[in-house]
C-alpha cells in the first residue's frame, strides 16, 4: 500500500464526514491508500459516522478510539497500525482536492530519500468569509514583515521550493513511514501547542529532514474563527512552551527575561486599549497589532501559570 492518511478527530462528526467525502473523491487507485481515523475521546456520533463510511467501502478505513489525550498521541496510535509506505497527516476539518494524494505521491517519487518530506498548501475553504482575525492567523508577515501567522504562514513561502521545521503543519504534510517509526510525536505534549513543530525540529536535527513545498497538494480548511478563541489558544501555547524549552533550549521558545519584559509592557492594558480604539476607528494593521499583543499577553499568562505550578 502506498499511502496511509491519518486523521485525529474530537467531537466534530459533521466536519469529519465531509472530510471523508473528499477523500472518497480522490483521483487515486482505491486499493493504494487507507484512511485511519483516531477518535480522541469524542462524545458525539463520530464512531457512527466512520462506521457509515466503512459500509460504503470507498477505501480501507480504520477507526481507533482513545481517551482524550491530544493529537500527537492520537497520531502515534495510528502510526503503529499504518500500512502505507508514506504517511499523510491531515486535520478532520481539511477538505482535500481531487488530486491531493496524487500530488503528495508524485513529490515522493521525485524525492525518494527517507528524510525527504512534503508540505502541501492549506487554504481557507472558499465558503468562509475571511475576517481580520482569520487573516491574522494565516499570514506570517503581517507585522513588520515578520510577525503574525500563529496558525499558518504560507505567505512566507511564496516562490520557495522548501520550508523549514517551523512549517511542519500536520494539517497537510507527508513523510516516509520508516522515518516516523524512528521519531514519533513526543507524548509529553498532551495539550495544544508545539507537538508538531517539536517533531519537525527533531527530524531536522537528527535526520537532516528536507521539507519540500508542493502548493498543488491543496487542502481547504473549514474552520470559522473569531478572536474569542485567541486567548485560550495562546495560553495553551504558553503552557506547552516550557516543555519544548526543556527539551530544546537552543530554540528559545521561552523568551528571555528582557524580551518578556518588553512584551509584557507592550501588551499591558494601556496599549491593548489603545490598539483596540485605533482598530475601531481605522482598518488595516491596527487590527493585526491588536491581535498580536493580545496574543502575547495570553502567551505570557500561560507561561506564568505553568511556572507557578512548578
Amino acid at each position: 500500500m502506498q499511502l496511509s492518511v491519518i486523521i485525529p478527530t474530537y467531537n466534530r462528526s459533521e466536519i469529519l464526514a465531509e472530510c471523508l467525502e473528499h477523500l472518497a473523491g480522490q483521483h487515486f487507485v482505491k486499493g493504494e491508500f487507507e484512511v485511519i481515523v483516531v477518535d480522541d475521546g469524542s462524545t458525539d456520533d463520530t464512531r457512527k459516522v466512520v462506521q457509515n463510511f466503512q459500509r460504503k467501502r470507498f477505501f480501507p478505513l480504520m477507526y481507533l478510539f482513545q481517551k482524550n489525550r491530544g493529537q500527537g498521541i492520537a497520531r502515534n496510535k495510528a502510526l503503529a497500525r499504518a500500512k502505507g509506505k508514506i504517511i499523510v497527516f491531515i486535520g478532520d476539518d481539511i477538505f482535500v482536492t481531487q488530486d491531493f494524494l496524487r500530488e503528495h505521491v508524485e513529490f515522493h517519487r521525485k524525492y525518494l530519500k527517507e528524510n525527504e518530506a512534503v508540505l502541501g498548501l492549506t487554504l481557507w475553504d472558499p465558503r468562509l468569509t475571511i475576517n481580520p482575525f482569520m487573516e491574522f492567523m494565516t499570514r506570517g508577515g503581517l507585522i513588520f514583515g515578520r510577525f503574525g501567522g500563529h496558525q499558518f504562514a504560507y505567505d512566507r513561502l511564496f516562490g520557495k521550493k522548501m520550508a523549514d521545521f517551523h512549517f511542519f503543519y500536520t494539517s497537510n504534510i507527508s513523510l516516509k513511514r520508516s522515518l516516523l517509526l524512528k521519531h514519533s510525536f513526543d507524548e509529553d505534549f498532551s495539550s495544544y501547542g508545539w507537538e508538531d513543530i517539536e517533531l519537525g525540529y527533531r527530524l531536522t536535527k537528527f535526520e537532516k529532514m528536507k521539507l519540500y513545498y508542493n502548493n498543488k497538494a491543496i487542502g481547504y480548511h473549514y474552520h470559522p474563527m473569531d478572536e474569542s478563541s485567541l486567548e485560550s489558544r495562546m495560553m495553551a501555547i504558553g503552557k506547552s512552551a516550557h516543555i519544548i524549552h526543556a527539551k530544546h533550549p537552543e530554540l528559545h521558545k521561552v523568551p528571555k527575561i528582557w524580551k518578556r519584559f518588553i512584551l509584557q509592557f507592550l501588551s499591558s492594558s494601556f496599549f491593548i486599549r489603545f490598539f483596540d480604539r485605533m482598530r475601531k476607528k481605522r482598518e488595516g494593521k491596527w487590527h493585526f497589532l491588536y491581535y498580536y499583543f493580545v496574543s502575547k499577553r495570553a502567551f505570557l499568562k500561560g507561561l506564568r501559570d505553568i511556572k507557578r505550578r512548578v
